[in-house]
C-alpha cells in the first residue's frame, strides 16, 4: 500500500513537472512545524538556484498546478516554502484503505529473504542475569519485526556451550566426587541417564570454580585440559556435558518463556564444532591463515584502517578453538542450513572489535558471500538508577529472574491497592503490566545506549512508560465494548483537529516499522506508540464518544479509535508484550 509521503511526493511532483521544472523538487517531508502545517515541501529553494528565478514565483506556479482536491492547503510562504494539509476526505479514505488492507497496508520488503537474528547471549550452566535482558528482548523484538515484515526469520540463541565453564565444572565435580564413572577411564556400559548434580548444585559448583582458576594454576592447567578433552571426544566428559546441557536449557527457556521471548532454535558452540577441523584444514590450504606466535591467525587488517585491527585467531598455541572460531564454523553452518542473506547479532557493544574481525574474517575467507549482510547491533548496558553498574547488595550480578520478580511484586502491590481488577484477575494482568514496564521502559532508549534502571519510573501508570500504553489499549477496549459491534464501521472525515491528529498519528505505522528496520531500533515503534497514545487520549478527552448525539458521527469515531487499538496491540506485539482486558 502507498504510503502518504510517497503520494504527496508523487502528487507534488507532478505539479513541479506541469509548472516546467524538474519532477526531483516534488520531495515532500512531514512539517517541522506542525503548528502551521502537517507536510512541507522545500523544492522551490533548490530549483531557483538551478532555473534562476526567485524561489516564491517557483513555488507560487507550482501551487498553481497542484490538484487541490487531496488537500484543504497548499500553501505558499516566503521565501519559498509550500506548506501543506491534507483534505478530511482523502485521509478518511486512506485510513479506510489501510484498515482493509493485510497488516494495515505494510510493504513486505523482506519477501524472498532470510535473515538469522543471533540473540540471547545465554551461557550453559550459568543464571541468567540483569545482563542478557538487553540483548534478548532487543534481539526478540527485532525478530518479530523482520518476519513481520516479510522475511524469513530464524531466531538463534546461539548457547555459549562449548567453552572453559565446562572444563571448569568437570575439573570442580572430579574433585568433589572422584568416584563417578565419568572419570574411570576403563569404565565400559552406558553412562547414568540421571545427573550427578542438580541445577542448584551447577549454580554453586560454576562460581566456587570459576573463583578457584584465578588462585589456583593448577586447576586453572586441568580445567582447560578437560575443555579440550571435552571438545575432542572425551566420552565421559560428554556424558557430564550433555547432563549440563539438559538441566540448564530447560531452565534457561523457562526464564526466556516468562519474558516471552522465544528462539526457533537453540543451537550453541557445540553444533559447530564438528564443522571447525574441515573449515581449518581449508583456510590453511588456501593459505589465508597463518601461524603466529604458535597460534593459526587470518590477518584481517585492512589498509584503510585508522585503528589497529588485531588479526583473527582461529587455533591457539594450546590448540583450542575460541569463540571466533566457532562464530565462524557456525556461520558455515547457517550459509549452509538458510543460506541467508543477512545475519544480525545483538550483544553488549564492547564485542564491537570480535565482531568485526569474524566479519573481515567471514567476508575474506569466502564463508558467507559477497553480498550477505552481517550486522553487529552492539547494545548498551543497564546501569541502576544512581547511573551505576545494576548490583546486588553483596556486588554481584542481579540475576534476571530476580528481577522480574522485583518488578512483578511492586506492580502487584499497585494493582492491589488501587483495586483495578477482580480478585481473580490480579495474577494475570500484574504479569502483563510487568513484562510491559520492563520491556517499555529497555526498549524505548536507543539500543546502543546505556540507560538507568528506574523499577518505579517504568511501572508508572503515566508518562512514556509501557503501563500508559497499556492503559490506553484498555480504555478504548471499554469504549468498544460499550459500543457494540463496530468492526465493519465507516471511518469519516475529522470534525475537529484532535480528531485528525489521530488520524495522521495512525498513518505513521508502516513508515515507522520500515525506519526502525533499517536502524535496528527498536526505540522508534517506542516512539511512536506513545505519540499515537497521546493522540487517542486527547480524542477521547475532547470529543464525546459514547455521547455523541449524532449516530453517524459517533460511529466514524468508534472505526477510528477501533483502528488505533488494532495499530497499538500489533506494535505491542512486536515490542513483545501484551495488553489485558481490564486495568
Amino acid at each position: 500500500m502507498e504510503q502518504i509521503l510517497d503520494f504527496i511526493t508523487g502528487k507534488m511532483e507532478s505539479a513541479f513537472e506541469k509548472a516546467g521544472f524538474d519532477s526531483s523538487y516534488g520531495k515532500v517531508t512531514v512539517s517541522n512545524r506542525p503548528d502551521l502545517c502537517e507536510y512541507q515541501c522545500n523544492g522551490a529553494l533548490a530549483a531557483a538556484k538551478a532555473y534562476h528565478r526567485p524561489p516564491i514565483q517557483i513555488a507560487q506556479s507550482v501551487v498553481a498546478e497542484l490538484d487541490g482536491s487531496d488537500f484543504s492547503m497548499a500553501q505558499v510562504v516566503a521565501p519559498g516554502f509550500i506548506n501543506l494539509k491534507l483534505s478530511g476526505s482523502y485521509l478518511a479514505q486512506y485510513l479506510e484503505a489501510m484498515r482493509q488492507a493485510p497488516d494495515f497496508g505494510v510493504s513486505k520488503s523482506g519477501l524472498g529473504k532470510t535473515i538469522v537474528v543471533d540473540y540471547g547471549g545465554a551461557n550453559v550452566a550459568k543464571p541468567l542475569h540483569i545482563g542478557h535482558l538487553r540483548p534478548a528482548i532487543i534481539g526478540e523484538t527485532l525478530k518479530r519485526l523482520y518476519r513481520f515484515m516479510g522475511y524469513r526469520t530464524i531466531g538463534d540463541v546461539h548457547l555459549g556451550d562449548w567453552g572453559l565453564q565446562m572444563g571448569l565444572i568437570i575439573t570442580e565435580l572430579q574433585i568433589r566426587q572422584p568416584e563417578l564413572p565419568y572419570f574411570d577411564p576403563d569404565f565400559q556400559g552406558e553412562y547414568p541417564a540421571a545427573p550427578p548434580f542438580t541445577l542448584s548444585d551447577l549454580e554453586e559448583i560454576y562460581p566456587a570454580a570459576n573463583l578457584k582458576k584465578n588462585t589456583d594454576p593448577d586447576f586453572a592447567r586441568r580445567a582447560h585440559e578437560a575443555t579440550f578433552a571435552l571438545q575432542h571426544g572425551h566420552p565421559g566428559y560428554r556424558a557430564i556435558w550433555r547432563h549440563i546441557m539438559n538441566l540448564s536449557t530447560a531452565d534457561l527457556q523457562r526464564i526466556y518463556d516468562a519474558l516471552d521471548v522465544h528462539f526457533d532454535v537453540w543451537l550453541g558452540e557445540s553444533d559447530a564444532a564438528p564443522l571447525i577441523p574441515a573449515m581449518i584444514q581449508d583456510l590453511k590450504a588456501r593459505g589465508l591463515a597463518v601461524e603466529s606466535d604458535g597460534a593459526l591467525v587470518l590477518p584481517v587488517a585492512e589498509e584503510t584502517d585508522k585503528q589497529e585491527v588485531p588479526p583473527c585467531i582461529l587455533v591457539k598455541s594450546d590448540g583450542a578453538a575460541i569463540y571466533a572460531t566457532t562464530d565462524l564454523a557456525t556461520m558455515v553452518q547457517r550459509m549452509r542450513d538458510y543460506a541467508p542473506d543477512k545475519m544480525l547479532y545483538v550483544t553488549d557493544k564492547r564485542q564491537a572489535l570480535h565482531f568485526e574481525q569474524v566479519f573481515r574474517a567471514a567476508k575474506k575467507s569466502g564463508i558467507v558471500k559477497p553480498e550477505t549482510e552481517l550486522e553487529h547491533l552492539g547494545h548498551g548496558t543497564m546501569n541502576g538508577k544512581d547511573g551505576k553498574p545494576f548490583k546486588t547488595r553483596d556486588g554481584g550480578l542481579l540475576r534476571l529472574e530476580q528481577l522480574l520478580a522485583d518488578m512483578t511484586a511492586f506492580v502487584r502491590a499497585k494493582v492491589v491497592e488501587n483495586q483495578i481488577v477482580a480478585p481473580e484477575d490480579v495474577e494475570d494482568t500484574t504479569a502483563k503490566i510487568a513484562l510491559a514496564a520492563l520491556k517499555y521502559g529497555d526498549l524505548s532508549n536507543q539500543p546502543t545506549k546505556d540507560y538507568n534502571f528506574d523499577l518505579e519510573r517504568f511501572a508508572a501508570f503515566e508518562g512514556n512508560t509501557g503501563p500508559y500504553i497499556l492503559y490506553t489499549i484498555v480504555r478504548i477496549k471499554s469504549i468498544l465494548a460499550k459500543y457494540g459491534v463496530w468492526e465493519h464501521l465507516p471511518i469519516l472525515p475529522p470534525e475537529n483537529e484532535s480528531q485528525k491528529d489521530l488520524m495522521l498519528a495512525v498513518t505513521k505505522f508502516a513508515p515507522t516499522l520500515e525506519s526502525a528496520l533499517r536502524a535496528s531500533a527498536p526505540n522508534l515503534i517506542c516512539s511512536y506508540i506513545y505519540e499515537l497514545a497521546g493522540c487517542v487520549n486527547k480524542f477521547y478527552h475532547e470529543t464525546k464518544i459514547l455521547g455523541a448525539e449524532d449516530p453517524g458521527k459517533q460511529a466514524g469515531y468508534i472505526a477510528l479509535i477501533g483502528l488505533a487499538k488494532s495499530i497499538l496491540e500489533r506494535a505491542i506485539d512486536l515490542l513483545g508484550f501484551s495488553a489485558p482486558d481490564k486495568m
